[in-house]
């Protein structure tokens, strides 16, 4: 796919301001300063999409609320990964019958991974017809567009062409909070794992210059961000379609060199594109986080090929090995999915095993859910649900208790973590996360939050670590 064909000219982005100051005006004229609801379902793209779109609407002259009844517009950016994510949209589609009676010049958008698929698109046509406003990722850009055209037309708007996508630049963003910002780096997947519906929805691979990147992370790390997230959908193949020569690992190390006191984090990986170079150069930058989360997805050889991942199990192995030798207090982390289509029992008893092998320190677990248009959907999956939650509790099982072992061993030691959130628990009020991700729940002031501060560990569960400011 040829740059010039992906990325969004200068005067196209002039092009949505100018329709951006058009909506500011019509809100003018209306006396009126609109409230807006932005709700974000799934994955931390969506919620970088969202405060995209967030920043647009702000420039729109709109405030927000997260009452839907107190909203002029309510915009749902939706995932399409899990089917119990849809069915929660389509629940809350339903909800807003009753708010758009109250206020029938509400503004009703849905939009993300969701709203890209037809079948989905066709639902809100015939069922929801209170709903004004259906965009796909690729049109995100175009928002101020497409929403004017709601204004200007009194009339529903659809924009779910298949396409490749593009790479929008600056594109007005409101930031939740100033301890942690999100930064895409890519878009898109080429992978077409078989279960996925990724590819389909969010188009091909596309990487940002690495120029913008450094510029948006340079301006977070001036501003005082303390935690970055690269973001993408295979972040491990950053670079492939540039004309320069830049990698993933290229990427990390120019980073690195940008001044602040912040952490860099990633995600998500491919192991198929994880290299030793990438290893090497995480295991040298002091501000990259000694943490990788590397989905494996299944320990059985044949239901990786069935899943079309390209690598198999001695290769993810391999991978583990050495990023763990030159990254001693690495903090690794996967997903794992039991009940493939055509899976037996001891093909994921594999699964299990793997688990037990590599010590993970945490476990992202799913049941298989079909999607609609992938090839797993059409595949023949004989074993009941029944059957395959015994094997997922066999799974956890044996997460929970390597998780348990794990977190015992941080006991007794002082971390420098980042308090980033309190928990409304009078007894461990501030969370914070150490710089391997783990969750700490402690005592301590609020004046702690949005830094890094000194955290004794003083007892552990499963799921947490618990401790003591010590500075």
């Amino acid at each position: 796919m040829e740059r010039e064909n992906v990325l969004v000219s200068a005067a196209d982005m002039a092009r949505q301001q100018d329709f951006t100051a058009k909506i500011k005006a019509i809100h003018h004229q209306r006396g009126q300063q609109p409230k807006a609801l932005v709700d974000t379902y799934g994955c931390q793209q969506n919620v970088a999409d969202s405060q995209n779109i967030m920043g647009m609407l702000a420039a729109m002259g709109c405030t927000f609320t997260d009452d839907a009844y107190q909203a002029d517009i309510v915009v749902l950016n939706t995932c399409a990964i899990r089917d119990h994510a849809e069915q929660r949209v389509f629940g809350t589609l339903g909800t807003l019958t009753h708010t758009k009676k109250a206020n029938p010049r509400q503004i009703i958008c849905l939009c993300g991974c969701m709203a890209q698929r037809k079948e989905v698109a066709d639902r809100v046509r015939r069922s929801y017809r209170h709903v004004d406003l259906v965009f796909g990722p690729q049109a995100l850009w175009r928002f101020p567009e497409l929403l004017y055209q709601v204004y200007s037309r009194s009339g529903r708007v659809f924009s779910i062409e298949d396409e490749h996508g593009a790479i929008a630049e600056g594109m007005p963003v409101v930031r939740e909070g100033r301890t942690r910002a999100w930064v895409s780096i890519m878009y898109g997947c080429n992978n077409f794992c078989s279960y996925c519906i990724v590819p389909y929805v969010r188009g091909r691979e596309r990487s940002r210059d690495p120029e913008a990147i450094l510029s948006e992370v340079g301006q977070l790390a001036a501003e005082g961000y303390k935690e970055i997230t690269l973001l993408g959908q295979n972040v491990n193949s950053y670079g492939k379609d540039l004309p320069e020569k830049w990698d993933f690992a290229d990427l990390l190390a120019a980073i690195d060199e940008i001044p602040g006191d912040y952490l860099i984090r990633f995600m998500s990986s491919q192991p198929k594109d994880a290299t030793h170079k990438l290893f090497d150069t995480m295991a040298r930058c002091r501000h990259v986080a000694p943490q990788l989360h590397l989905p494996v997805q299944s320990g059985s050889d044949r239901v990786l090929r069935a899943m079309n991942r390209p690598y198999d199990r001695a290769q993810y192995l391999e991978l583990i090995t050495y990023a763990r030798a030159v990254m001693p207090d690495l903090v690794l982390t996967s997903d794992v999915i039991i009940g493939f289509p055509g899976e037996t029992e001891a093909e994921a008893m594999e699964t299990v095993q793997l688990v037990e092998e590599v010590q993970f320190d945490a476990l992202f677990t799913f049941i298989f859910s079909p999607r609609p248009g992938t090839p797993a959907a059409r595949m023949e999956d004989p074993v009941p649900r029944s059957e395959k939650q015994k094997w997922f509790d066999r799974l956890c099982d044996a997460q929970n208790a390597i998780s348990e072992t794990i977190h015992r061993r941080y006991v007794g030691q002082t971390l420098r973590c980042l308090v980033d959130g309190e928990t409304g628990d009078s007894r461990w009020p501030l969370s914070a996360r150490t710089a391997g991700g783990r969750l700490v729940h402690l005592t301590g002031d609020s004046a702690a939050l949005g830094d890094y501060h000194n955290i004794r560990i003083t007892d552990s569960n499963t799921w947490a670590l618990f401790g003591e400011l010590v500075d």
